[in-house]
């Protein structure tokens, strides 16, 4: 990712040994931006920043942000990525992914206030739940389960937001809402849960691909840098959001899954196996506001998205 000029000199990164984090903090250091990455590594791994260690600026604080924490030094943008983001993962820890929705999200937000900060919330198409509404837009509501098994995220997430817009409006915090949809790329933990990293582990092991449900579920796919980019043409603007970052190209899981068997040139077969519950029908972003609002959309397609990350797993099996 070319470096671009930007208009902050020091950042937070919440959850930044995180996958997508990962990408972000090496994104802003690339701009000279010095970046504090504040993680627990409860799902992130230090391995993820760990060739960002040498670089000039680069600090890691590790915390669980649903306990109060403090910066010391000059602060001009805080990135709240901070929490589980897998089925697996936020199934496995419920209360902790509540919790660093909720507590995580204040104490993060009072950093933003005490430093005079932009604050970014990184939300999640989740909070849309399994849309009545197709694509799905900003102004929509969502049809999300409360009590449901995924609600632990998607609850947490719709409390964030609920969050960050009373923050701003009521502690005059410099508040954005970014809501991403699916993400995939390079650092990716195989064993996650998510269907590409999920579909590609079996694959190149020759392993049948484990397609839920009768495959027609739909997902937007869209490749990390991009999604990189999303969040800072967001934070370097005066929006406060929430805005959609994804790409619109909808895939069903079936056709997600032949695509990786094809790439990788494996024998795999899909096998169909029972579909979760709550599992969403059908996700795809308009992208409408972030590209007239920021000149913002993919520009890697999926193929070649998916060619990356294939080779990033070739090269990294254990992970």
């Amino acid at each position: 990712m070319a470096a671009t000029a930007t208009p902050w000199r020091r950042a937070v990164v919440t959850g930044g040994a995180g996958f997508v984090g990962s990408h972000l903090c090496s994104a802003l250091l690339d701009r000279d931006v010095e970046v504090v990455c504040v993680d627990d590594y409860c799902t992130g791994s230090a391995r993820n920043v760990d060739h960002l260690a040498e670089r000039p600026g680069f600090t890691v604080l590790r915390h669980d942000v649903a306990e109060p924490y403090r910066i010391d030094g000059p602060v001009d943008l805080v990135l709240h990525l901070a929490s589980p983001a897998s089925p697996a993962d936020y199934l496995r820890l419920p209360v902790h992914t509540l919790d660093t929705g909720s507590l995580g999200t204040r104490n993060t937000l009072m950093v933003a206030r005490e430093h005079g900060a932009r604050f970014l919330l990184a939300s999640t198409s989740e909070v849309y739940g399994d849309p009545l509404q197709h694509p799905q837009t900003e102004r929509y509501w969502g049809n999300v389960n409360p009590v449901g098994p995924r609600s632990v995220y998607d609850e947490a997430k719709r409390f964030a937001e609920a969050l960050t817009i009373a923050a701003g409006a009521a502690w005059g915090v410099d508040t954005a809402i970014v809501r991403l949809f699916n993400t995939y790329g390079p650092r990716m933990r195989a064993h996650d849960g998510r269907a590409v990293p999920t579909f590609i582990r079996q694959a190149l092991a020759g392993e049948p691909l484990t397609v839920t449900g009768d495959g027609d579920q739909t997902r937007s796919i869209t490749y990390v840098d991009d999604t990189v980019r999303g969040i800072l043409a967001l934070a370097a603007s005066d929006l406060a959001g929430p805005v959609n970052i994804g790409n619109p190209t909808e895939l069903t899981i079936a056709e997600l899954a032949q695509r990786i068997v094809t790439l990788t040139g494996s024998p795999s077969e899909l096998r169909f196996v029972a579909r979760p519950t709550d599992d969403p029908m059908v996700r795809r972003p308009d992208i409408t506001l972030a590209r007239g609002k920021l000149q913002w959309e993919p520009e890697v397609g999926v193929d070649e998205g998916l060619r990356r990350t294939i080779d990033w797993f070739r090269g990294n099996p254990g992970d």
